[in-house]
């Protein structure tokens, strides 16, 4: 995405800033992962995903604990132990991954939102909720792509790659959801503070 490392460190610092005055228990861990940019939130996700060996999209206390301390999160156990209760809505002793990643998740105003969906809406092409590479054939030209012009990917390749970006990082099926794209948006646009720009730059780079 054009424009958006510049934002990345701004936001980086900014986030740096806010944590050394911020108490809440959710917002501290938000602003940590995004001092790490705005991958931050999909590199979290990363890391608990390395610790579901069942599968089962869900974490217990003890993982979230180790899956916090892994990705190198500063935090109290008390307030890990708040914020687990925070995200196990059931009481089960189980917390859900995508609905954890939500919650953590950035703010946006609906015209993000909207102008998020409406890329999305472009880029499925075949309107099942789901990017595949055979939906961006029709849009997006890899041919264009420096490294399919030297030799180095194919065509396939490029478009898997491509996908990458956008795919939850602890699932990359080549294929991604509404909700995967929305993570990875929020991340871009929580280091960007206008509404006007950010809908400017997601027009820009998607033709919309």
């Amino acid at each position: 995405m054009a424009g958006t490392s510049r934002h990345d460190r701004a936001m980086t610092m900014d986030a740096k800033r806010q944590l050394l005055t911020v108490s809440d228990p959710l917002e501290r861990l938000r602003l940590q992962c995004l001092a790490r940019g705005s991958a931050g939130i999909k590199g979290l996700g990363r890391t608990f995903k390395i610790m579901d060996d069942d599968n089962s999209r869900t974490l217990d206390m003890k993982e979230f604990l180790k899956g916090l301390n892994d990705y190198g999160v500063n935090i109290e156990k008390d307030e890990a132990l708040k914020l687990f209760q925070l995200f196990d809505r059931d009481g089960s002793g189980l917390i859900d991954f995508d609905e954890f990643l939500i919650m953590l998740r950035p703010p946006m105003s609906n015209a993000r939102k909207e102008v998020i969906m409406e890329a999305f809406r472009k880029l499925d092409k075949t309107g099942d909720g789901i990017i595949t590479i055979e939906d961006l054939k029709g849009v997006y030209n890899a041919k264009n792509h420096p490294k399919y012009q030297n030799g180095e990917l194919t065509e396939e390749q490029v478009f898997r790659q491509f996908l990458d970006n956008f795919d939850s990082p602890y699932d990359k099926d080549g294929k991604v959801t509404k909700e995967e794209f929305l993570n990875y948006y929020s991340g871009v646009s929580a280091s960007i503070d206008s509404d006007v720009y950010f809908i400017l730059m997601m027009r820009s780079a998607w033709r919309l």
